[in-house]
């Protein structure tokens, strides 16, 4: 191996692990040097500060336009030895680390290793297999006819790798309990947490440890065992808990065939009607029942069902009495074939 081969071999192997301010700096000095000694050949061509870089990035990246070239014999020399293989060698070197550090990135996003700078976010906790996919589908749906378009961070302790590359966010933790890695998933900055594991217990805690971190999100935490929900909203009023309503359908429809396909075709946001919800803003008095009924399905083709006093699920009211009231801050649930995300209030107010 020749004088030239060993030290390019000793240099790339010390820039390989080299930091990147040691590269720039590195490549600083190969410009300095470079225009030094075209400056001692007297190249005039090069004097030019903007000449000078262009023609070096040009010679440096193995393109050679051939629009400046050195005119001195010293010159020719000077770039035959020395400019061209260094930038032969410094080049190849930052498009590989470039390179190297995309890969990285992706890498990362697609195992879950990145820190994600997100907010008013839907948080996913948990890993179900076909069922998780199925609820990340519903939810993107959802966010796409949504006013605010929120992201969908999906956040497991499972060995995965992102299910949905480029329409979700994935976050890999060890333990669903430690800041360190749930603030990678932005769970103190999330608007709803929907919290769904293999194991009620893993979602109890996980729901005690989000309500504690989140006072302000929507937290809604599925479980199989009914007698758990009545005792985390005891502690978490702001968590709305799902339990398992297989059994109840199986019974409903014995009696009232196809309940199940109607409560399925409420739930699903692909086919058909789908059930939705609006909030009643603070600059909006009084509407009587009567009004928005009529109005909901006069100018929007939806149907009213009911209403959360307040916002408060606990005290939801369906079907209720046409003289009764909406209010401001009261959340309202209708049935429609898409969100309606523009309501013109005084438009519901009319009567007649």
């Amino acid at each position: 191996m020749n004088l030239w081969g060993k030290v390019r071999k000793v240099m790339l192997q010390y820039f390989a692990e080299a930091r990147w301010y040691t590269i720039v700096l590195a490549l600083f000095f190969y410009g300095f040097t470079s225009w030094l000694l075209l400056y001692w050949a007297q190249e005039t061509a090069f004097y030019s500060l903007t000449e000078f870089v262009y023609w070096l990035a040009v010679t440096g990246s193995t393109v050679g336009y051939g629009d400046l070239s050195p005119s001195t014999t010293a010159g020719k020399w000077i770039v035959a030895f020395y400019i061209i293989p260094m930038g032969l060698s410094i080049f190849a070197l930052v498009v590989g680390r470039i390179a190297s550090w995309v890969t990285q990135q992706w890498q990362k996003g697609a195992l879950g290793l990145k820190s994600l700078t997100v907010s008013k976010h839907i948080l996913v906790i948990g890993w179900n297999g076909s069922r998780t996919l199925q609820l990340l589908k519903l939810l993107l749906e959802e966010s796409v006819n949504s006013a605010d378009k929120p992201a969908i961070v999906l956040c497991v302790r499972a060995d995965i790798t992102n299910p949905m590359p480029g329409a979700i966010e994935f976050v890999k933790v060890d333990s669903f309990n430690k800041d360190d890695d749930m603030n990678r998933a932005g769970v103190n900055t999330a608007s709803t947490i929907v919290i769904d594991n293999p194991l009620d217990d893993l979602t109890m805690t996980t729901s005690l440890y989000c309500s504690q971190r989140n006072t302000h999100a929507h937290i809604v935490a599925y479980f199989q065992d009914e007698s758990l929900p009545r005792l985390l909203e005891q502690h978490c009023p702001n968590v709305e808990c799902t339990p398992s309503v297989a059994v109840e359908m199986i019974a409903k429809s014995a009696f009232d065939p196809g309940s199940s396909v109607l409560h399925h075709d409420l739930l699903d946001v692909q086919e058909g009607q789908a059930q939705y919800s609006a909030q009643v803003p603070e600059t909006v008095t009084a509407l009587s029942i009567e009004s928005v009924f009529v109005n909901l399905k006069r100018h929007y083709g939806a149907l009213f069902i009911g209403y959360a006093p307040g916002g408060n699920y606990k005290q939801m009211r369906v079907n209720p009495d046409w003289s009764d009231h909406l209010n401001a801050g009261d959340k309202f649930f209708y049935i429609a074939d898409q969100r309606v995300n523009h309501i013109d209030w005084q438009q519901l107010a009319e009567i007649g």
